[in-house]
């Protein structure tokens, strides 16, 4: 760690003892644990400006949350930036992400996982946090899959963006959401799906785009839909609204 970073977080949350880094996060960040006298935390690095920029709104999304409990995600901590370089500082929290477990469980225990993880994001569904105001999710995400193209940092392409801007989905009563509900983002603690991770884009948006990237691993596993769907309860996206958000939109982000 250079000096200056090293300086800045210990100003945060004490003396750094010892670092590690985590191997199982940091598809867009470099993440490290970090042991001081005080407690551990996570200290995460982007580098790049697209990640830069969710590294900046995740830090926003946490700061927000940190009074709030009926969201769970880690405490925010700190952000600070240098020339080149984004840094969030969080609370670890102990349990392992979903895909890992699903990875590794048996099949009622994989079944169980799945239907705690429709619950859960339910329940993120059903719930309202104040300081997020979105009444345009879609036009915005719209907006910036075009900035993402024209600078070269989707793997979407201008035919598939045109025509999801021309066939957007009929419009539905917006909702807390995380924005990139995939099993990566939300962790297992003591056998329940419990805690989100990777915020960057949680907001009030578009519920659908949420439920889509939860199922997309399990479309062709009735049994796994039905159990996800055994515990998410408030409604089931049609396969075009699957499409929509899944195959078209994501390509983006």
């Amino acid at each position: 760690m250079e000096k200056e970073m090293k300086s800045i977080v210990e100003e945060i949350i004490g003396k750094i003892e010892r670092m590690s880094l985590l191997q199982d996060q940091g598809c867009t960040s470099e993440v490290h644990q970090v042991v001081t006298e005080e407690g551990s935390y996570v200290l995460k690095n982007s580098y790049e400006r697209k990640y830069r920029e969710w590294l900046r709104n995740e830090a926003g999304v946490l700061e927000k949350l940190n009074t709030n409990t009926e969201i769970p995600t880690p405490n925010y901590n700190g952000y600070f930036e240098g020339k080149n370089s984004s840094h969030l500082l969080m609370s670890f929290e102990k349990g392992v992400t979903l895909t890992t477990l699903l990875r590794e469980a048996k099949k009622q225990e994989l079944l169980s996982l799945i239907k705690s993880f429709g619950q859960f994001l339910q329940h993120l569904h059903e719930t309202t946090a104040t300081g997020f105001h979105n009444n345009q999710w879609l036009v915005e995400q719209l907006k910036k899959a075009e900035g993402y193209v024209k600078s070269g940092d989707a793997d979407g392409r201008c035919e598939l963006l045109q025509k999801l801007i021309l066939n957007q989905p009929s419009d539905v009563q917006q909702t807390m959401i995380h924005g990139d509900c995939t099993t990566d983002n939300v962790m297992v603690i003591n056998g329940k799906v419990r805690l989100f991770i990777d915020v960057a884009g949680m907001t009030m948006g578009d519920p659908r785009y949420d439920e889509s990237l939860a199922i997309r691993k399990w479309l062709h596993h009735e049994e796994y839909i039905e159990a996800f769907y055994e515990g998410y309860r408030r409604y089931k996206v049609t396969k075009q609204e699957f499409e929509y958000f899944n195959e078209g939109l994501y390509e983006f982000f």
